[in-house]
Parts: C-alpha cells; structure tokens; sequence
C-alpha cells in the first residue's frame, strides 16, 4: 500500500518512513562487506567504529533516496507515473499523496546528507585522512545522481554512478578499519556494486514511459526497452564475471565461488525481464529476484571472507 497521511501521523515515524528504509539493506550489506574484507586482511574488526560506519553510511543513503524524491518531484517523472511497481519503482509516493511537501522532501533529504559530513570528519579524524576523499566522493555521487546540474540518472550514467557509489561502501567500510587503501575491498565489492546497479537498472523498465515523458533519459529511455534487456545482462555478467576473475588470479579465495550462487536470481529475473520488458505489471518478480541477488550475493561473500578457514582455501 502507499503512504498516506492518515497511516503515517506520527511525524517521526513519517519521516523514517520517507527514507525508504527497506530499500537500505543494500547498504548494511555492503558494509558488512567491507568490514569482511578487512577481517579477511586479518585486521582486528573494532565495533564501534564498525557501527558508527554503518550508521552514517546508512545516513547518507536515506538522504540520497530522499533527494531522489525530491528532484523526480521536480521534474514531474513521479507525478505522471501510472504504470509503477510500488514500492520498488516511481518513487515513495510521499509527496504525490500529500504525506510531505515538496519542499518539506527536499530540506530533509539535504539534512540527511549534510549531518554525515561532521560524522565523516570524526571517522577521518580517528582513522586516516584519505577516508575524506572516499566520503566527499560518496556524497557527490549521491547527489549527483539526481541533482542539478549533473542529473547523471537523466543523462543515461546512472549505472555508472551507482557501481561508484556502493563500492565506495564497500572501499570505505573496510578504509575505517584498516586505516589506509587495499586492493581487497575492490577485489570484493565491485561484483556487489554492479548487482546493485542492476536493481536500479531494472526498476527503470517499469517508469520508461512516466521518464520520458518528463525528459528523464535513462538507460533504458535512450535504448527503448526490447534493446534494454540486453544491458540487464550484461551488467550481470560482468557482476559475476569479476569475482570469479579475482578467485583466478588470487586476490579472493576460492571459497568465494560460494558467492556466485545467486546468479540463479539474476538468471531468473532476466527471463522474466525478457518476456515482459514492457508489460511492467509482470515485471514484479524480477524486481525482487534483482534485490535479491544482490544482497544474497553480498551477504554470502561478507560471511565467506570473515570465516577463518576461507584464507586457507
């Protein structure tokens, strides 16, 4: 059901609520994977620091969903949505059903985003200073997605910003408790990172027409969704095709082919996207075969990596 004002009247509760917070568990799964990869290094794991991580990384992901909001409410993609797959597409449907105001969306959602810089000063503060460039770099992804002057979802990069955004998650989770760059979180989280960008690739099939409409040029708007298909896959491979590359060449133990299990949803959900890419009523159970590959995905390689015995595999 969507929000209403009625459901929704404790102004708390509405707020959390506007964040989107279902869709954040991307977001803990990936600093659970950052944090694995540092385990994996035999870095001992420090839990407060841990949490503090995944609390502001969290922050900064609501924000960001907020700030989507915000600017699809802008341009007036969500308004003329009639063909959506809520939850997972046209948005929250916060302001399009009266339970915040626009302008109500777009305070809260750059607070959001403004309250993680002191908390990233303090994390640079008791880890390293190149985690400020990793944060700054997180942020501006964030916002640019949907912001002007970038608007890089409207501009057909939206993938690329997205694959930026979560392994940058991954990067700085495991940054915070090594206190400095290694190869190992990339090794790991770049397969992650693109499944998630898949979530977001194919939610876009459902909001084709509501996104032209308002000049909203996604991927899938540039393409048109018979030739779209084609990119759900394509991302997919390379998201598997990268771990299972980094098992060959050392830098994740063979152990993390386990990971590559959830390849059945990705495969599944690219049936399903091929035979009704344009009937988004049926596109339902391919959304949620894309969520969760990929936190299936993440998940399985965080708990490979911070198990002992997967270094002497």
């Amino acid at each position: 059901m969507e929000p209403t004002l009625d459901a929704l009247h404790n102004p708390f509760l509405r707020y959390f609520a506007a964040t989107r917070p279902a869709f954040l568990s991307v977001t803990f799964v990936g600093c659970l994977l950052g944090l694995a990869t540092a385990a994996y290094s035999g870095i001992p794991i420090g839990p407060a620091l841990a949490t503090a991580t995944l609390f502001f990384a969290l922050m900064a992901h609501a924000g960001a969903n907020v700030i989507n909001d915000y600017y699809d409410a802008i341009s007036g993609c969500d308004a003329v949505n009639t063909e959506r797959q809520f939850p997972f597409t046209g948005g929250s449907r916060f302001i399009q059903n009266g339970v915040l105001s626009q302008r109500a969306t777009g305070i809260f959602g750059y607070a959001l985003l403004a309250a993680v810089v002191p908390a990233g000063l303090w994390l640079t503060a008791v880890s390293a200073s190149g985690l400020i460039l990793i944060g700054l770099a997180g942020l501006v992804v964030g916002w640019s997605y949907s912001a002007p002057p970038l608007k890089l979802q409207s501009r057909g990069l939206g993938e690329f910003a997205i694959t930026a955004g979560w392994l940058l998650v991954v990067v700085g989770s495991d940054f915070v408790q090594r206190h400095g760059f290694a190869f190992v979180p990339v090794a790991a989280g770049l397969g992650f990172a693109l499944l998630v960008a898949n979530v977001l690739y194919i939610n876009q099939f459902p909001d084709v027409k509501a996104d032209a409409s308002a000049g909203k040029h996604t991927m899938v708007v540039r393409l048109g969704v018979a030739k779209a298909r084609w990119g759900y896959v394509v991302i997919a491979a390379l998201a598997y095709g990268w771990p299972l590359l980094m098992v060959l060449l050392g830098h994740l133990p063979k152990a993390a082919m386990i990971a590559l299990l959830p390849a059945a949803a990705s495969v599944a959900a690219a049936r399903q996207l091929w035979s009704n890419a344009g009937q988004p009523a049926q596109l339902t159970p391919a959304l949620k075969s894309t969520i969760l590959a990929a936190s299936l995905h993440g998940l399985v390689l965080a708990i490979v990596l911070a198990t002992p015995w997967s270094r002497t595999i």
